[in-house]
């Protein structure tokens, strides 16, 4: 997939709406070969989707070894509107609590003191953190009005030669 045509998807306004959610499910190969899906918070800075995990994270022996992810987001909401999307993940080490995981956290309904309290707490707790890094090279939005899933296209197509036979 060429990057303006990933460009394209996710600057549709559904995918702008996703890329504000809370989670993705984030898919890796695990150290022992075997699939993980796990959800995970993010937040997108525009090019890139950013999530933080701890140092000693299960999930980072197996992206070392198998960079290649796959992310999901979506709705809860029938019809479902769900972002596909595939990359390569870059593991930063840093010192402290970055940014983005204060900022990722910051949605959830927190009182102020609630969030002061929160914010010691995970200073407290993290030296570090890792920072999973993933720039898209693959997009899809599925959302059952202009978009559907592959196999359904095909069936649509499929049905409507059929009728006009």
């Amino acid at each position: 997939m060429q990057p303006d045509e990933i460009t394209e998807v996710l600057n549709r306004p559904i995918s702008r709406e996703l890329l504000v959610r809370d989670l993705t499910r984030l898919a890796y190969v695990a150290k022992d070969g075997t699939p993980r899906n796990v959800p995970i918070a993010f937040t997108w800075n525009g090019s890139e989707i950013v999530m933080c995990t701890t140092k000693n994270a299960p999930k980072l022996p197996g992206l070392r070894k198998n960079p290649m992810v796959a992310m999901t987001i979506d709705t809860e909401v029938h019809p479902p509107k769900t972002l596909f999307i595939r990359g390569r993940a870059e593991l930063d080490v840093v010192d402290g609590i970055p940014d983005e995981y204060l900022q990722m956290n910051g949605t959830y309904e927190m009182a102020p003191e609630q969030r002061v309290h929160w914010e010691v707490e995970v200073r407290s707790l993290y030296d570090g953190m890792v920072r999973i890094v993933v720039t898209p090279t693959w997009a899809k939005l599925i959302d059952f009005e202009t978009t559907l899933p592959s196999a359904v296209e095909e069936l649509v197509r499929q049905r409507d030669e059929r009728q006009r036979a």
